[in-house]
């Protein structure tokens, strides 16, 4: 009877996907949910039960995103970030370097201070120079994937909020460009400063030539179509996934593409841009899928006591770092010391850049890979949670949120309404 019951539902069933696609579903449906509640009863942005949800998920074997990723979900998550840095890109002031280039020096203390805090610490405590410089290049970002949708579900606008935002884009333009570079010169010979700078001057060459590309496809679109259409929407994210493709299959990096495609279409553009709207609930989905991918596979690191030393270190190193950076350039910059510590402090978050970068240098040296996953794969999945969380408090603190701190379902009647 069997038999026969099973015969006759192999013959009936006719499925169009597989069981990965439903399992997949499934827990997009729960990080949306628990993003929600999180936000609703303890007043965290919702990245943080997204995040959540996804480590849970990878704690307990989910073998839906395996560790190098490649393939569909490499892609993904490039697209993921390509659109939160186009959006970035097309929110770079580049006339406030102009009026005030403090601003510019900050990022590259900051960025420089980091950089060389960690590499340092990481030597002091025995990692060998190959594994402790692409961790310190992946300490350099602070995630504005994080930042953007903290500030989103805080509501903020202020100069803490600017200034963050932009000081998160700029250091990812620098580690993107150096990272992807420095992936394809990790197995070999110790080389001149020459050699060094030739593979960051072909990373740049080749995404500055699709980022222009796509600029000026979006531009000539929008000479006849509106900015706030559905279809300019859908016309921009083709874009973007094709520059993604692109730029990755000729050895460029599609996140850098598509950074430098939004600051030249800002500037080509000049015009304000709806960008929440324009990008609509397709890029909403990919970048809750995005953040619960990082979670999935940064769970699968090996945690150990000795490795929980190091990552706690290079946390530690690289909070400070960002501190100082932003402190010691921030005379003359426009703002007070204490709006200084709080942008500090919101520029804690990591995520899917620093995934992205450390996924290169897996693929260029499997052996030396395995070694800079082991610290760096913690490290994000600690500082995707916990750097949204300092990052809410240093916008709250700053006073520069109009969503009050009190969780919504604990808000009174007055306070929902306004």
């Amino acid at each position: 009877m069997t038999n026969e019951l099973m015969s006759f539902w192999s013959e009936w069933a006719r499925p169009t996907a597989g069981l990965p696609i439903v399992l997949w579903s499934l827990l997009i449906a729960v990080a949306a949910a628990a993003g929600h509640l999180v936000q609703r009863y303890i007043g965290m942005p919702k990245v943080v039960g997204y995040s959540i949800v996804g480590t849970i998920v990878g704690f307990a074997g989910f073998e839906g995103a395996l560790w190098p990723l490649q393939g569909i979900g490499l892609f993904l998550l490039e697209l993921g970030v390509a659109i939160v840095l186009f959006e970035a890109g097309g929110r770079l002031p580049l006339r406030w370097f102009r009026y005030n280039p403090m601003v510019l020096l900050q990022s590259i203390l900051e960025a420089s201070l980091t950089y060389f805090g960690v590499f340092w610490a990481l030597h002091w405590l025995g990692l060998p120079d190959p594994v402790a410089n692409p961790i310190a290049l992946m300490a350099i970002v602070a995630s504005p994937a994080v930042l953007s949708r903290v500030l989103m579900d805080t509501r903020a606008s202020g100069p803490v909020t600017d200034r963050a935002m932009t000081l998160a884009t700029l250091n990812t333009f620098y580690a993107l460009a150096l990272g992807y570079a420095q992936a394809g010169l990790i197995e070999r010979a110790p080389q001149g400063l020459v050699q060094k700078l030739y593979p960051v001057g072909v990373v740049l060459g080749l995404s500055f030539v699709v980022g222009a590309v796509m600029a000026l496809a979006l531009r000539s679109a929008l000479r006849f179509m509106s900015a706030t259409s559905e279809n300019t929407s859908i016309l921009l994210l083709a874009i973007i996934a094709a520059g993604a493709a692109l730029t990755a299959h000729i050895g460029g990096s599609a996140p850098l593409a598509a950074l430098i495609g939004g600051v030249l279409l800002k500037q080509l553009n000049p015009k304000p841009w709806a960008w929440p709207r324009q990008l609509g609930t397709a890029a909403s989905l990919l970048t809750m899928l995005m953040f619960v991918l990082v979670s999935i596979v940064a769970a699968q690191a090996d945690w150990s006591l000795p490795v929980a030393s190091v990552v706690l270190t290079v946390i530690s190193v690289r909070f400070a770092a960002k501190i100082a950076g932003v402190a010691i350039a921030n005379p003359g910059s426009g703002a007070s010391w204490k709006q200084a510590l709080w942008v500090g402090c919101a520029m804690s978050p990591l995520s899917s850049i620093a995934l992205l970068i450390a996924s290169g240098f897996v693929t260029a040296s499997p052996l030396l890979g395995a070694m800079i996953t082991q610290v760096a794969l913690p490290a994000i999945l600690l500082m995707e949670v916990l750097g949204a969380v300092l990052a809410t408090i240093a916008i709250h603190s700053a006073g520069e949120s109009s969503q009050p701190w009190t969780p919504e379902a604990f808000m009174t009647a007055e306070e929902t309404q306004r």
